[in-house]
């Protein structure tokens, strides 16, 4: 739970410009995460998270801090936990996930700055990613099973 809860933590912090603690308490909540202030204060220690200043002159939390090494660590790690199958027809890349990571993981593929990928749609439980070329979709996949097992 707490893997999907930081998922959607940093779904949360890319879509929406969240100032407070209470703040993004209340977006989980509506999210189905029952949380406390308390959890996701945890939550802001854990995953290093920090605030940023906005174009409005205003503070939002921001998973930008840190070291690349630890940027993509996180990601990796909410990648990793969260995919269930890939597969692709063409220059299509299908992504089965858990239920309720499908945005986490679109965010993890967007982070990764495959240049490669045109473009990726995320629904509930799957993504969608789309490549030029049937070639560019088998190497991806292969990739991607790479950061999966380890071997990346």
């Amino acid at each position: 739970m707490k893997i999907a809860r930081h998922a959607k933590i940093l779904e949360l912090i890319e879509n929406y410009d969240i100032e407070t603690q209470d703040e993004l308490a209340q977006k989980l909540r509506e999210e189905g995460f029952m949380v406390t202030q308390a959890t996701v204060s945890r939550d802001i220690r854990e995953m290093k998270l920090t605030k940023i200043a906005t174009e409005k002159g205003r503070q939002k939390y921001s998973a930008i801090s840190g070291t690349d090494t630890e940027i993509t660590e996180r990601l990796t790690r909410v990648f990793k936990e969260a995919v269930v199958k890939i597969d692709f027809a063409q220059n299509i890349i299908v992504i089965k996930t858990l239920e309720g990571m499908g945005m986490a993981v679109g965010v993890a593929l967007d982070n990764m700055q495959n240049t490669e990928i045109l473009g990726t749609i995320a629904g509930d439980d799957t993504v969608f990613c789309v490549v030029r070329t049937h070639n560019q979709a088998a190497a991806i996949i292969e990739r991607l099973y790479r950061i999966i097992y380890n071997n990346a």
